[in-house]
C-alpha cells in the first residue's frame, strides 16, 4: 500500500513533481523580444497573452528594453510602433560577443529578418 503524499504547509501551495515543471531556453525578456520583431506594432495585452504573463510585467520588460537601448517607442495615432535595435550585443557575459539580430536569427524565419534590416 502507498502512503499519500504530505500535505504542504497551511496557506503554500506544494511543489509540482518535477516532470510536471514548466520551463523554457528563453526568458520573458526574449519572449517580448521576439514578439516585437514579428509584430512591431503589438499591443501590450497581445504580447501578454502570447508570452502568459501580464501586461504589467510586458510594460517593466518594455522598460527595461528601453534603457538597455535595445527597443525604441513611437507613437503612431493610438498605437505604438517598436523599432528594435537588433545591433545591440546581448546582456549575459556568456552571450555578450552575440548581438539580438544574432539570437532574433535564430528564432524567426529569413522574410520576418529581412524585414527587421538583417
Amino acid at each position: 500500500m502507498t502512503r499519500p503524499a504530505p500535505a504542504a504547509p497551511a496557506g503554500r501551495r506544494a511543489a509540482p513533481p518535477p516532470a510536471a515543471r514548466q520551463w523554457t531556453f528563453l526568458s520573458n525578456h526574449g519572449h517580448v523580444l521576439v514578439c516585437l520583431a514579428q509584430d512591431p506594432q503589438a499591443r501590450l495585452r497581445d504580447v501578454a497573452a502570447l508570452v502568459g504573463i501580464t501586461e504589467r510585467a510586458v510594460q517593466n520588460i518594455l522598460a527595461d528594453l528601453d534603457q538597455a537601448g535595445v527597443v525604441e517607442r513611437r507613437r503612431e495615432g493610438r498605437r505604438n510602433r517598436y523599432r528594435l535595435r537588433t545591433d545591440r550585443p546581448l546582456r549575459h557575459p556568456l552571450e555578450a560577443h552575440r548581438t539580438v539580430a544574432a539570437l532574433l536569427g535564430m528564432l524567426l524565419e529569413r522574410a520576418e529578418l529581412k524585414r527587421l534590416g538583417q
